[in-house]
């Protein structure tokens, strides 16, 4: 099968158009003919590789992907080839405590696809059955793949994590990347005020265009935090989305008292010094995750396959570009996901 892998960690450089063996579907999976891949920026931190990141090389990138089903393994009912399906990249172990009580996104052996394995840069791709959305037939591949682990990212961060209510004001800090166009959709979808920081004015226009409220161009008003205490009317922010991490002193600034900070991310720094006096005299809650559950992630894809939250796809490169699709998303060029078409 063609793929785009990597024998060594380095730039785009180091990626290749190459073929790689095609797998075959294990006792419990299914093969899957993949028509669409997506980007996150993990797949480029996995390209650059970090200390202590040791994978089995050569390494394919790629979380998200949407394809039909080809071959099916032993044991396998519940899906029949010719199947259009989403991938689900949270790979939980499905005997461990965690998941058995249904928070596979805690498994102890919790496995990320494209990151510590193979992912869907690829052609084709074989998977466990419960990683998999059944699609309706003629369902967009783009729009599926784009949608997957974002939406189950903003959903279970906002809506089972951190809890957000109908009337709340939320504040967002980034426009243009896709868990914060996937958050901004489901702030609105759940009837939230919504705040959104950018970097310019066609990101804003952008994101005005997805429903957000109040729009704050950091690049005119560094200090965003009173931006957003002066529009909330000295109030300040019920709930701010930062995934950004080195932006917390701002975030934690623009709170309300009794608020929350929620994060899923650090795209900016892992490491970075906040004032924990903000943290106790207001009152203040940092509210961790990542991905979703299995049962979060068929709850939001209902809800994407429904119309009632649509991905919105940034540019689609074809496999063999995969570098150059990198090299934009790395750069921040994007408003949204940027796929791979794999024809």
């Amino acid at each position: 099968m063609k793929s785009v892998l990597f024998y060594k960690h380095g730039g785009p450089e180091v990626l290749e158009y190459s073929e790689f063996p095609t797998p075959e579907p294990k006792a419990g999976e299914v093969l899957i003919r993949l028509r669409a891949a997506a980007l996150n920026r993990m797949d480029v931190m996995v390209r650059n590789g970090w200390p202590g990141l040791n994978l089995a090389m050569p390494h394919i990138n790629g979380a998200d992907g949407a394809g039909e089903v080809t071959a099916l393994g032993a044991g396998v009912s519940t899906l029949a080839v010719g199947d259009h399906v989403a991938i689900n990249a949270n790979l939980g172990c499905g005997n461990c405590e965690e998941c058995v009580n249904g928070r596979d996104n805690l498994c102890r052996n919790w496995h990320l696809l494209g990151e510590t394995i193979r992912g869907t840069y690829a052609e084709f791709i074989s998977l466990p059955v419960p990683q998999l959305y059944k699609l309706p037939p003629g369902f967009d591949p783009h729009q599926s793949a784009a949608a997957a682990l974002v939406y189950q990212t903003a959903w279970h961060s906002m809506v089972k994590r951190g809890e957000v209510k109908a009337g709340e004001t939320i504040a967002i800090v980034g426009a243009g990347g896709g868990v914060n166009t996937a958050c901004i959709q489901v702030a609105k979808y759940i009837g939230l005020h919504v705040i959104v920081v950018g970097s310019g004015a066609k990101k804003l226009q952008l994101a005005e265009a997805l429903g957000a409220d109040i729009l704050i161009d950091r690049s005119i008003e560094p200090d965003w935090a009173r931006a957003i205490y002066n529009t909330t009317n000295k109030r300040g922010a019920d709930v701010i989305v930062d995934n950004v991490g080195t932006t917390f002193p701002l975030s934690l600034r623009a709170l309300r008292k009794g608020g929350r900070l929620l994060t899923v991310g650090n795209s900016g720094a892992p490491r970075f010094e906040i004032d924990n006096r903000y943290i106790f005299a207001k009152h203040l809650s940092i509210i961790g995750s990542t991905m979703s559950t299995l049962a979060d992630f068929t709850e939001v894809m209902a809800l994407v396959v429904a119309g009632a939250l649509k991905p919105i796809i940034d540019k689609t490169f074809p496999l063999k570009e995969a570098a150059s699709a990198q090299d934009r998303l790395w750069k921040g060029e994007n408003f949204g996901k940027i796929t791979l078409d794999i024809s």
